[in-house]
């Protein structure tokens, strides 16, 4: 099926299940705080460092929570996994707690115990997802393939992802677990290959070789991929600016949402295919030359139709970078220890996307369009970055002059 390993696609099914669970949080939350069934802190008069307490901060508070935390402790369960080489169990255990969480979110009447909660979520999120993404490239019998797989996991994730926030019910996110659960538990196993010797020093390396690289490339790559998390992330909080300015219904707003995960279905697979016969560069580095115009744009379209293509192409653009990032950082990780470089990227896109809603309520004050100058001179660094300090990795691609970094 779709050319991979069968435990690759029931990997894939299984984080789509579980994005559908999670996802729709994104939704629920915010009516939930705001409904007055849950009793939040006093607000009249309250300040959190110099800021007035509102509603707004306690509800980006209680979403971008699950992010820092799950990227937090990330490095630390890919590294576990590495050492003990047993991936299963903690996708299992992550998957479960998950569940937990899931049925505490209806129990709860205070917005204390639902931050309780999503930290709860957080640290369960932080067992499923480097721990899945390491299995998935132990899963890739060659370089030739690694691409391709990356493809086929992170299409049916952004179907589960894109498709969440439909299903607002809080016991969505208990079925999606435990189908998840039960996906994993029956059909995968670990592949057969002895613990890493991971160590104990959970720093991320930044330094490169110095002769070309003066910096480590998967850093870059986790750099690439926090700034581009960032631009994804900015637009969500925007929604009733966006709509005045463009003089649209929310119907559009979701529509132009969409539009970036819609893109990434339907080229993340042949873009990670792509990537397996001409090589990881030409992507990444066309990728990031699409972002920064893309995300621009949607600062500076004044009609629903432009809006919709800005967002069509930042898709475009993402997809591009996605699944030949992970490729390059499964390419580059020693045997045994995908689970620990791996965790680079996906913390980094966890920051990312905390990141993101906080940075453009922020920036929103000094005008529409400063949120989104911020994500192209991001898209920018990252150019920059990637050009300069990443090489091709997949041995025997056809190399195009300056987009292959050619020696």
């Amino acid at each position: 099926m779709f050319g991979s390993d069968r435990r690759v696609v029931v990997l894939a099914l299984a984080r789509m299940a579980d994005a559908v669970a999670n996802s729709f949080l994104i939704i629920v939350l915010p009516l939930y705080i705001a409904s007055g069934d849950l009793a939040v802190p006093t607000l009249s008069g309250a300040t959190v460092l110099g800021y007035p307490l509102t509603l707004e901060l306690l509800i980006g508070f209680a979403l971008s929570l699950f992010g820092f935390l799950n990227s937090s402790v990330q490095p630390l369960t890919g590294r576990l996994s590495d050492r003990t080489g047993r991936r299963k169990v903690f996708i299992l255990f992550g998957l479960a707690v998950l569940a937990v969480s899931a049925v505490a979110y209806a129990l709860v009447d205070t917005y204390r115990a639902l931050v309780v909660v999503r930290a709860v979520q957080g640290l369960g999120g932080a067992f499923v997802i480097p721990t899945t993404i390491a299995l998935v490239n132990d899963l890739a019998h060659s370089d030739a393939e690694r691409g391709g797989n990356f493809g086929v996991f992170n299409t049916f994730r952004l179907v589960g992802f894109g498709f969440g926030p439909i299903d607002a019910a809080f016991g969505v996110a208990v079925l999606g677990a435990l189908v998840s659960f039960s996906l994993v538990l029956l059909l995968v196993e670990d592949p057969d290959s002895p613990a890493a010797d991971a160590g104990d020093e959970l720093s991320i390396s930044i330094r490169g070789d110095g002769r070309g690289q003066w910096l480590d490339p998967v850093f870059v790559l986790g750099l690439g991929t926090f700034f581009m998390a960032v631009t994804i992330a900015l637009y969500a909080t925007l929604q009733e600016p966006i709509n005045a300015r463009l003089d649209q219904g929310p119907q559009w707003f979701g529509i132009q949402f969409a539009a970036v995960v819609i893109a990434n279905v339907v080229l993340q697979m042949p873009i990670g295919r792509a990537a397996d016969r001409v090589g990881r560069k030409p992507f990444l580095v066309g990728g990031l030359l699409l972002l920064a115009p893309a995300v621009l744009a949607q600062g500076l379209v004044t009609s629903t139709l432009g809006m919709l293509l800005a967002r069509t192409v930042h898709g475009i653009s993402v997809a591009m970078l996605f699944a030949p990032a992970l490729a390059v950082a499964g390419d580059l990780a020693e045997e045994g220890q995908s689970g620990t470089t791996l965790s680079v990227l996906t913390m980094a896109f966890g920051f990312g996307t905390a990141v993101g809603p906080l940075a453009s309520g922020v920036l929103y004050g000094y005008g529409f369009v400063v949120p989104f100058a911020f994500g192209a001179v991001l898209a920018v660094a990252a150019l920059l970055l990637v050009v300069t300090q990443v090489e091709e990795t997949l041995e025997g691609a056809r190399r195009p002059g300056l987009l292959a970094g050619g020696d």
